[in-house]
């Protein structure tokens, strides 16, 4: 579990982040939606130490990360897995070097090691014997799937995904989704999603935190957001034809 307590964080005088309070379950895919400037993407930064919060800590499984040593942070950091919005593959990199690239920084793995570890991660993003391919041999939906696996690549314990469907058709972000659940599921990861496809939120949005003018204005479940009695995040939601069809 992550915990972010009464987070602030500001820039000159451009208050992102206010009071920010919320935790992040073990085992279940948490997703921060709300428009462009809400403050979704410096709360991300700020659980993963790109930003330091002005106020507040964060807590990962009850260690306070403000608190640590450098040594520490480092530690904290291995245990993380990030997935970019576009990839962020190497693209002179073979995929197979791609995925191994954090266990040739961070392990003392033998060279069998890790390749047992890469092929394991490709089988299970069902990417099996792609190791040999380049980047640009890669669909969007490929290059996305190459990214999970490097970012599992280490067994990390919290999973960041900075906009997983962003330049993806509906069928393939579909297929993305399902994956990052079933990764959090079964190896009980804590995955925290940045997005603001709402395909994504009713498809596997276990717990959904809706920011709005860097206020945590709402939290609930998938089931929970088409009802919520929350005018901006009503507006939020229904801001498509598609979703204004679904409300009648």
């Amino acid at each position: 579990m992550i915990e972010a307590k009464h987070i602030y964080k500001s820039f000159a005088d451009n208050d992102v982040l206010k009071d920010i309070s919320i935790s992040f379950e073990k085992g279940k895919t948490n997703l921060i939606i709300g428009k462009s400037g809400s403050g979704k993407t410096v709360l991300m930064k700020c659980l993963v130490g790109l930003l330091d919060a002005d106020k507040g800590e964060i807590d990962y499984d009850g260690r306070v990360f403000s608190g640590m040593s450098p040594r520490d942070k480092k530690r904290l950091r291995q245990e993380m897995g990030m997935l970019f919005q576009g990839g962020a593959l190497f693209d002179y990199m073979s995929v197979e070097e791609n995925i191994m690239f954090p266990l040739m920084m961070f392990t003392k793995f033998s060279s069998g090691e890790k390749l047992d570890r890469v092929n394991f991660c490709l089988e299970r993003v069902n990417l099996k014997k792609a190791n040999k391919l380049m980047p640009s041999e890669l669909s969007g939906g490929m290059t996305k799937r190459v990214a999970i696996a490097r970012a599992i690549s280490m067994k990390p314990k919290y999973l960041f995904c900075d906009e997983p469907n962003s330049g993806l058709d509906p069928q393939t972000s579909g297929l993305i989704d399902d994956l990052i659940k079933e990764i959090t599921e079964d190896l009980e990861i804590t995955t925290i999603v940045n997005t603001h496809d709402m395909n994504s939120v009713l498809n596997i949005g276990d717990a959904v935190a809706y920011l709005h003018e860097g206020k945590l204005w709402w939290t609930g479940t998938k089931e929970e957001i088409m009802d919520a009695d929350n005018k901006e995040l009503q507006e939020f939601v229904f801001a498509t034809e598609l979703t204004k069809r679904l409300k009648k």
